[in-house]
C-alpha cells in the first residue's frame, strides 16, 4: 500500500464515504491523474534503462546522448509529486472550444474532462498526459492556466466557472468551491477556500502558494524573462513567494536559454532563511536551482566571523572602495629593471628592458582585466623572442612552447605579479601606507583610520573576515578574473545589501534579476536607501520598480501596530493594507521584571494550545536566558541558527536571524532591548513585529519604545 493509499483510507475512514458524490468523483479523477503521472515516469525510466530508440554508433554518439540527458531531466521533472495533490483548480469552458497551450492542444479528450456542455481544464503543479498524449492536467505556468488566476467578472477570459479545491490534513481532496462568472456561487463541504488556504496554520519550511497566487502577484511572476524587477514588498505581501514562483515560471518558459547562460540562483540573507525556503521550488518541480547566502557568493570558501562597527561598515560597503581596490591592484605592476634572457636551442635570446617596457605599456593601454592582461604580456614577450628566432632561421619552436618558458614566466612575475585576492585585501586593510596610497583623494584620512584592521593576524589565512571584507575580496577577485555567469538571479531581503554586494551580483548576471525587499526592514549600516540606486549598482537602469502593498498572510491588526514605526524608519513608505482581520491577532502584555519569565512561559503555553507554529523573538543577548527558561519548563524548542529548521513547534529566534521567516504565533520579547542593541534597532523591531501570520504577543517589563506608544486598549 502506497503512502497515498494510506491517506485515502484515512480520509474515507474520517468521512465514512459520506462525502458529497461530486467530491468522490473528483477524488477518483485525482487518482486517475496520479496513475498517468506514474505511467509517464515509468515510460521514460524504461527508455533510459533499455536504451530504446538508439541507432547506430554514430547516431548514438551525436544524438542519443543528448536524448538520454533530456530523458533524465524528464524523470526528475516527473518526480517529487507522490505526496501532493496533482491539481488544485479547474476551469469550465463551453463545450467544443479548442485551447492552444504552448503549441499543445486541449480538446477535452478524456471522458472526465468533457461533459455534455463543458470542456473542463484541470490546473496543477505540473502537466499530466494520458496514453494518447492528451493533457489531462495543465501546468500552472502554461498559457491556458492564466485564466485560473486572472479571470474576473469584468473579463472572464472565456471561463464559465472557476473551481478551487480544498484538501484535508492528509492531502486528500475534501471540498470544492465554484465561482461562476454568471449566476450564484456553489460549494461542496467548504466555503471561502481561498481565505482558508491563506490563513491555514503552518509549521516547518515555507510552502508554495501556487494555488493562491493573486492577480497582482501573477502579473509579476509572468513578467518577461529579460525584464529586471525590483519588488518593494511590505510584510506579508508574498514578495518571496513571487520571486520563487517567477523563477519556476522562467525555468518553464526559458529553460534551455537559462541553462546555456549558466543556470539560475537564489541569494538569501542567511542560511536559516535558505533552509526555510528550500522546499518551495522542488515542490514546483524545479530542483536544479542554486541557493546561497551573499557570503557564500563572495567568500570563495571563507565565512564571515566578525561584524564591522557601523561606521566601518558604511565605508567598506560604499562604491568608493571599488576604486580604492582597483588602484591598489594595479599598483602591483612595476616597470622592468633587467633584461630578459632566454636560453633555447643552444643560444641565448635577449629582450631588453626598453622592449619589455614597450610591451608592458601596450598591454596596459588595452584596458584588459588584470588576469587577462598578464596572459597577454606573456604572449607578447614570447612573440618577441619568436620573431628573433624566425629572423635567423631557427624554426620549429611554437609560441605556446615559449609562453611556458621559465625565463618569460619569471620576467612577467617581476612586472605583473600573480595576485591572491585575499592577500591583496588583507594588505590593503592592515597597512596604513598602502591604504593611504590607494585611497588618496577618494577616502578622507579619518575614513581610512576607521577601516584599518589590526595587523596582528599577520596573514590572510588567519584573518577573521566580515561580510563586507568578503565583498571586497570578491571585488578584487573580479578585477583579476571574471566569475562564472548565471542566467537569472533572485535576490531576497535585498534591502540590507551594500553597493559592493550588488556589484558582486552584477558581475555574475548574464540576463535579468528579480530583486525582493522592503526598505522599512533595512538594518545594515551599509544598506542602500532607494531601489533605483540598486538598479544602478546592478547595471540594470531600465529595470522596473514594482510595489506590493496588500498583505495576505499578516492580519491588519498586526500590520497596523508595526506601522507605527514607519514614520521613524521609512517615512516615504505607506503602511500596507491587509486581506485579513482578526480580533485576536494582537496582544501587548506589560509585566514586572520579577514576573517576566513566568509571563513569557504562560504566553508560550497559551500559544501552544492553539494550532500552528510558535516563535519567540528577542534580542540576541537574551536568547541563552530564554533557552534555559523554556528548557526548565519542559517546553521542547529549536534555537534558530545556521541552517537549522524548527524541529519542534516552538522556535527561539535571535532577532538578527528572523528576517524573512513566518510563524503562526510570534512572541516578541522586550522591544526596547531589541531597539537598544544596534543603531538601526527600530528597523530590527519592525522585522520582529511582522513575522506573525495569525497572532502577535508583545511581552515587556521595560517601557515600550516611544514609537509604539500608546499601547493598544487590549493590553493585559
Amino acid at each position: 500500500m502506497t503512502a497515498q493509499d494510506v491517506k485515502i483510507a484515512a480520509a474515507r475512514q474520517e468521512d465514512g464515504d459520506h462525502a458529497e458524490p461530486e467530491i468522490l468523483v473528483e477524488r477518483e479523477f485525482m487518482e486517475h491523474c496520479r496513475a498517468k503521472l506514474i505511467r509517464m515516469r515509468g515510460e521514460v525510466s524504461a527508455m533510459l534503462d533499455s536504451g530504446a530508440a538508439e541507432g547506430d554508433a554514430v547516431t548514438d554518439k551525436y544524438f542519443n546522448h543528448a536524448l538520454r540527458e533530456f530523458r533524465k531531466q524528464v524523470v526528475k521533472d516527473l518526480s517529487g509529486f507522490d505526496d501532493v495533490p496533482l491539481f488544485f483548480g479547474r476551469l469550465d469552458y463551453p463545450a467544443g472550444d479548442v485551447f492552444d497551450i504552448n503549441a499543445d492542444v486541449v480538446r477535452g479528450g478524456d471522458s472526465h474532462t468533457r461533459t455534455d456542455d463543458s470542456d473542463l481544464v484541470y490546473v496543477g503543479r505540473r502537466g499530466v498526459r494520458d496514453e494518447d498524449g492528451e493533457p489531462i492536467v495543465i501546468d500552472w505556468r502554461a498559457m491556458l492556466s492564466r485564466a485560473f488566476y486572472e479571470a474576473s467578472s469584468v473579463d472572464s477570459m472565456g471561463v464559465r466557472v472557476r473551481r478551487r479545491y480544498g484538501f484535508d490534513q492528509h492531502g486528500v481532496l475534501s471540498a470544492f468551491e465554484d465561482e461562476p462568472f454568471t449566476g450564484e456561487s456553489r460549494s461542496g463541504d467548504g466555503g471561502g477556500l481561498l481565505a482558508a488556504e491563506i490563513e491555514r496554520p503552518r509549521q516547518g519550511p515555507m510552502r508554495d502558494i501556487v494555488a493562491t497566487i493573486q492577480p497582482e502577484q501573477m502579473r509579476l511572476v509572468r513578467a518577461s524573462a529579460d525584464q529586471t524587477l525590483c519588488i518593494q514588498g511590505a510584510p506579508g505581501t508574498g514578495k518571496t513567494a513571487v520571486g520563487l514562483h517567477r523563477l519556476a515560471y522562467l525555468l518553464f518558459s526559458e529553460r534551455d536559454r537559462l541553462r546555456k547562460e549558466g543556470g539560475v540562483a537564489v541569494i538569501g540573507p542567511n542560511s536559516s532563511f535558505l533552509a526555510y525556503i528550500r522546499n518551495v521550488l522542488p515542490a514546483l518541480g524545479e530542483i536544479e536551482v542554486s541557493q546561497a547566502t551573499i557570503d557564500d557568493l563572495t567568500g570563495q570558501g571563507r565565512t564571515a566571523g566578525r561584524v564591522d562597527d557601523p561606521e566601518a561598515a558604511h565605508i567598506k560597503g560604499g562604491l568608493e572602495m571599488a576604486e580604492v581596490l582597483r588602484r591598489h591592484l594595479w599598483s602591483q605592476i612595476s616597470e622592468p629593471e633587467e633584461a630578459l634572457e632566454l636560453k633555447h636551442q643552444h643560444r641565448t635570446w635577449r629582450v631588453s628592458v626598453e622592449e619589455q617596457a614597450d610591451e608592458l605599456a601596450d598591454v596596459l593601454s588595452r584596458g584588459t582585466g588584470y588576469g587577462a592582461g598578464r596572459e597577454l604580456l606573456v604572449q607578447r614577450l614570447a612573440h618577441r623572442v619568436l620573431r628573433q628566432m624566425e629572423r635567423v632561421g631557427r624554426a620549429g619552436t611554437t609560441l605556446s612552447q615559449l609562453c611556458r618558458n621559465r625565463a618569460i614566466g619569471q620576467a612577467v612575475r617581476r612586472m605583473w605579479p600573480t595576485i591572491d585576492p585575499a592577500r591583496l585585501v588583507f594588505d590593503l586593510l592592515t597597512d596604513p601606507a598602502r591604504l593611504a596610497a590607494a585611497a588618496d583623494g577618494i577616502l578622507p584620512a579619518d575614513d581610512q583610520r576607521v577601516i584599518l584592521l589590526d595587523p596582528r593576524p599577520r596573514s590572510a589565512k588567519s584573518m577573521v573576515w566580515s561580510t563586507l571584507d568578503l565583498a571586497l575580496l570578491d571585488e578584487a577577485a573580479g578585477l583579476v578574473d571574471r566569475p562564472d555567469r548565471l542566467g537569472h538571479i533572485v535576490i531576497d531581503e535585498a534591502q540590507d545589501l551594500s553597493p559592493m554586494h550588488f556589484r558582486a551580483i552584477a558581475r555574475r548576471v548574464a540576463g535579468a534579476c528579480t530583486v525582493l525587499g522592503d526598505l522599512a526592514q533595512a538594518t545594515s549600516p551599509s544598506a542602500v536607501r532607494d531601489w533605483s540606486e540598486v538598479l544602478a549598482h546592478l547595471g540594470r537602469l531600465h529595470g522596473r520598480i514594482e510595489v506590493l502593498d496588500r498583505g495576505y498572510r499578516v492580519p491588519a491588526e498586526v500590520l497596523d501596530y508595526a506601522a507605527r514605526l514607519l514614520p521613524h524608519i521609512a517615512p516615504d513608505l505607506t503602511g500596507p493594507t491587509s486581506f485579513r482581520h482578526s480580533a485576536d491577532a494582537l496582544h501587548v502584555t506589560r509585566t514586572s521584571e520579577e514576573r517576566r519569565t513566568e509571563t513569557i512561559i504562560e504566553a508560550c503555553e497559551t500559544a501552544l494550545a492553539r494550532e500552528g507554529s510558535v516563535c519567540l523573538i528577542a534580542a540576541d543577548e537574551e536568547i541563552p536566558e530564554l533557552r534555559e527558561s523554556l528548557t526548565a519548563r519542559g517546553i521542547a524548542h529549536t534555537v534558530l541558527g545556521g541552517d537549522v529548521l524548527a524541529a519542534e513547534r516552538v522556535t527561539l529566534a535571535p532577532v538578527t536571524l528572523a528576517k524573512g521567516l513566518e510563524y503562526d504565533t510570534v512572541l516578541v520579547i522586550e522591544p526596547s532591548r531589541i531597539v537598544d542593541a544596534e543603531p538601526r534597532g527600530l528597523q530590527r523591531l519592525y522585522v520582529a513585529l511582522t513575522r506573525a501570520v495569525s497572532r502577535l504577543h508583545v511581552v515587556h517589563a521595560r517601557p515600550l519604545p516611544a514609537a509604539l506608544a500608546p499601547e493598544p486598549a487590549l493590553t493585559a
